[in-house]
């Protein structure tokens, strides 16, 4: 829709001015017409529509009403507004606003009827002179609010009487219809994006993440991963293209899993393991170690992360969850090398790790190899600064407690057996020869029969190392294996600049083993079968 008017005040007319009838001002008119700076809502001005052949600016509702806004070398500029709906010869408003010495003036238009367009046009003023027109702009009027309505065919409304056929922690689909109603006789702007979230919705607008643009017909669909058994409200907010926002809130019942999945290594809740890497942005992405691609089941923002507003200097470890109330899914430990404290994430929404963390106590419950409490020993340290690496092994105590072992001062430390946020896991010195360091530490979970393992790549030569953890009769596991970190090569060609990270999330390919990935100098992911048989998943975000 475009408009042209080309009405202009000459010398000699008489209008309605803001404070009254006023005679207009003498033929000598100020020297310079002014620069349109356009109309304005909120920040900034809109000059695309001071153009014949470029549609009306939408205006949305506002206390005041439109401003118009002029750049202009006098003492103030005078403003008319005209009907372009009604089309309508006299103005609907005419104004004047002083500079008060800016280089520019504006003032607001009250009383204008929603869904009409408007043309307008400036004068510059000084004293009594009028200098000639500006071109004109065109601007169209919207105050009303665009509407949504919302229905899920997993989990319906409450109070509505159906029955969620979903559980909390599995996506459900969520069918939003939006409208922008024109008055009578006017125009709509239009639906221009749709914003959602649980329980709360912050500040943003169309540029904002969470912001979609509705198909067609108004309709959007939403696959939500729900994160809490209970109650639950999505909140909409619609917002058109004059800047009014609507929106509603859908509340729904989400059932708890009675059978959910226990899956060591799997942090959303879906049964799979996961592999946990930083993007380029700092933020944390979940990828499902049997993915196709690269493409994030989810990503965790960098705020989230402790402190830093990044992922990326903390080193991610996750296999095992300490609370037994909370999803059968893994919690996470972050440590950044040098800092005294290790971060828990529990696992109380299926990834999302929205409650934050806490810091996890430095244990003083040390045990020999026979597991009988002992004096710690003297290179033991009393928080976890010393810590140069840490993967999550795998529960060792039964059940789906996680155990951590940690480099620290070339050796090799094992913590298990008991909560870390009150520091009730016991500590065993695994090694004792001080030759780990130059080895990154890989933890590839149990195989098929429950036997552990520890892997390591030799960042000098890329040999690859795995030495085995079997489980004894008695339940308990050996770590003799340790004992020579240059024993038990299995593969080489991994080296630091080909494949600058290394790590496994266990058994990707169902064949009852632990299988390696890799991150390329590059980013892209390899996945393999066991070590070998690598498969490039492609170009990590």
């Amino acid at each position: 829709m475009k408009h042209t008017h080309a009405r202009r005040l000459g010398a000699g007319a008489v209008f309605a001015v803001a404070a009254g009838l006023v005679a207009a001002p003498s033929s000598a008119a100020a020297d310079t017409a002014p620069a349109v700076l356009g109309t304005s809502q909120g920040v900034g001005y809109n000059t695309a529509a001071c153009d014949s052949t470029a549609d009306p600016t939408w205006l949305g509702r506002s206390v005041d009403g439109p401003a118009l806004n002029a750049k202009v070398t006098g003492s103030g500029v005078r403003f008319s507004v005209w009907d372009v709906t009604t089309g309508a010869e006299d103005p609907v408003f005419t104004g004047d606003a002083q500079t008060y010495g800016q280089p520019s003036a504006g003032l607001h238009v009250p009383g204008l009827v929603d869904g009409h367009s408007y043309a307008w046009h400036a004068w510059a003023l000084q004293g009594t002179q009028l200098s000639a027109p500006s071109a004109d702009c065109h601007f169209t009027v919207d105050t009303t609010s665009p509407t949504v309505t919302v229905s899920s065919p997993d989990f319906p409304a409450s109070g509505s009487g159906g029955t969620a056929t979903k559980y909390a922690g599995q996506k459900g689909t969520f069918v939003l219809k939006t409208a922008d109603p024109a008055p009578a006789g006017g125009e709509a702007s239009g639906v221009a994006c749709v914003r959602y979230g649980f329980d709360y919705l912050g500040v943003g607008g169309c540029s904002s993440p969470d912001a979609v643009t509705p198909e067609g017909d108004g309709t959007v669909t939403l696959d939500l991963k729900v994160l809490n058994w209970g109650t639950n409200n999505l909140n909409i907010q619609v917002i058109d293209n004059a800047g009014n926002v609507g929106g509603a809130s859908y509340s729904f019942y989400a059932p708890s899993n009675p059978n959910p999945p226990k899956t060591l290594g799997d942090v959303d809740g879906d049964g799979v393991a996961d592999i946990l890497l930083p993007d380029a942005q700092g933020n944390l992405q979940y990828i499902s170690v049997n993915a196709s691609d690269t493409t994030p089941n989810s990503v965790i923002a960098g705020a989230h992360a402790p402190h830093d507003g990044s992922w990326a200097p903390f080193q991610v470890a996750h296999r095992g969850w300490s609370n037994q109330h909370a999803p059968s899914s893994d919690d996470l430990f972050i440590h950044k090398p040098g800092d005294g404290w290790l971060y828990q994430y529990r696992n109380l929404d299926y990834g999302s790790f929205t409650q934050g963390w806490t810091g996890a106590q430095r244990s003083t419950r040390c045990v020999n190899d026979t597991g009988a409490s002992a004096a710690c020993p003297a290179d033991y340290a009393s928080d976890w600064s010393k810590v140069d690496q840490l993967v999550a092994l795998g529960p060792v105590t039964g059940g789906f407690t996680p155990s951590l072992v940690t480099l620290e001062g070339g050796n090799l430390w094992l913590h298990a057996g008991g909560d870390f946020s009150f520091g009730f896991q016991k500590v065993r010195k695994l090694t004792t020869s001080g030759a780990w360091n130059g080895y990154d530490l890989i933890a590839p979970g149990a195989d098929k029969d429950g036997n552990l393992a520890l892997w390591a790549r030799d960042r000098a030569t890329g040999e690859l190392h795995a030495y085995p953890i079997p489980k004894k009769a008695d339940g308990t596991f050996d770590f003799s294996a340790l004992a020579d970190p240059k024993a038990d090569v299995v593969a080489s060609g991994f080296t630091v600049a080909a494949y600058p990270t290394l790590g496994s999330s266990g058994d990707a390919d169902g064949d009852g083993k632990p299988d390696l990935w890799a991150v390329t100098a590059d980013r892209h992911l390899v996945m393999y079968s066991g070590w070998t048989d690598a498969n490039d998943l492609g170009a990590l975000n």
